[in-house]
């Protein structure tokens, strides 16, 4: 069984390739724009890991993952965030929001799967 990704991104470019690589890599990928529709689709499509851009419109990503760590049907997602914004504290703040872990782009693949793994491996615990 292939573990279901959410990914919310608002770049076409970004989520596009990711998409494409980890399908690539055996994984079932949804997609959300803006982080109203991945709290909806986190609701819905109950994913295994969420990757969640932080720079999102309507609602961003620290706002959307803070809602959906609140919501005792998605608390227990692991998020990872993704973000431009490689800055002092940006982990920090990440974290705080709610995320379980942080990657930085351009995205290093490898690395993010490495995460995904391991996050994946202890939700199944």
């Amino acid at each position: 069984m292939s573990n279901k990704i959410l990914i919310v991104e608002d770049n076409e470019l970004n989520l596009e390739m990711l998409s494409r690589r980890l399908q690539h890599k055996g994984y079932e990928v949804i997609t959300a724009v803006d982080g109203q529709q991945g709290i909806d689709l986190a609701q819905t499509a109950t994913p295994d890991l969420i990757l969640m851009d932080m720079s999102l419109p309507l609602i961003d990503g620290w706002e959307a993952t803070r809602r959906l760590k609140a919501d005792a049907k998605t608390r227990s997602i692991p998020v990872i965030a993704l973000t431009a914004h490689a800055m002092l504290g940006d982990r920090e703040k990440a974290l705080e929001a709610g995320c379980n872990d942080y990657e930085t782009k351009p995205i290093d693949l490898p690395q993010l799967l490495k995460k995904m793994q391991s996050l994946l491996e202890q939700n199944l615990t």
